[in-house]
């Protein structure tokens, strides 16, 4: 494994309780630095500190990350607990399950778009300004293949990511001269808790589109993600990275 050098950084990781989040965790603290998860399982949160404190400082806040309120408390437990933010992950996420357009239901329709949208515009809100005193920052967004491709029967979640690269896309101009850069991941699927809520037609649909006939690793997935959020990255923002095993074709 690499060396990824996060000495002396704070990574906040959203969704960091589980699946690709955790696995960000636990490469982070073996980088060096220190982590907060934010995340709105409460129990799962408390596990994963128990695990990963013995790797270095963790600390946790339960967020809901569609409200404004809850993310500022989240920000401002964090920066009592570490004194600043170097680095933002935005990783929780929800899929919404699956059906065509018209058999969606426009509250689960705005649900997944509240998530997975609107929760890492209310995240870089909070946490820019604070980057911004330091003069460094580092944002990674995880998208996913779906918001370059358009997966069926998955339209509020590829809706979502699309949404999400634009974030990122616009968000990464606007500091480019700033020293905080930002910039998005597009996984294709890789094989997590958030199965669990997606067909398993869907599922075969995902594998099928993939050349390397496997899904992404989490561990796979961390090592691109922390070099992203690493001092290593200095030339790369607004940009999108894939993690798709063959799948994307731009």
């Amino acid at each position: 494994m690499n060396q990824i050098d996060l000495a002396g950084r704070t990574v906040v990781i959203t969704g960091g309780a589980r699946g690709i989040g955790y696995a960000v965790a636990q490469r982070a603290l073996a980088s060096g630095a220190e982590v907060a998860l934010w995340d709105i399982d409460a129990e799962r949160l408390e596990r994963a500190r128990g695990e990963l404190a013995k790797a270095g400082k963790v600390s946790v806040a339960v967020v809901e990350l569609t409200e404004e309120a809850s993310v500022e408390q989240a920000t401002q437990k964090t920066l009592e607990a570490h004194r600043k933010i170097d680095v933002l992950i935005n990783c929780a996420g929800i899929t919404g399950g699956n059906g065509t357009t018209w058999e969606l239901a426009p509250d689960v329709w705005r649900r997944v778009i509240d998530v997975n949208l609107i929760g890492p515009y209310l995240t870089c809100r909070a946490v820019v300004p604070h980057m911004l005193k330091e003069g460094y920052g580092r944002i990674v967004n995880i998208a996913s293949v779906a918001g370059k491709e358009g997966n069926p029967n998955a339209s509020h979640y590829s809706a979502s990511k699309a949404g999400l690269i634009g974030l990122t896309k616009s968000l990464g101009k606007e500091l480019a001269t700033r020293g905080i850069l930002v910039n998005a991941v597009t996984p294709a699927a890789a094989k997590t808790e958030i199965f669990d809520s997606m067909a398993q037609q869907h599922i075969d649909y995902m594998l099928s589109k993939i050349p390397m006939n496997r899904f992404l690793l989490p561990e796979e997935a961390a090592s691109l993600i922390l070099w992203l959020s690493s001092e290593d990255c200095a030339f790369s923002t607004a940009s999108v990275f894939d993690l798709s095993g063959g799948r994307a074709t731009y």
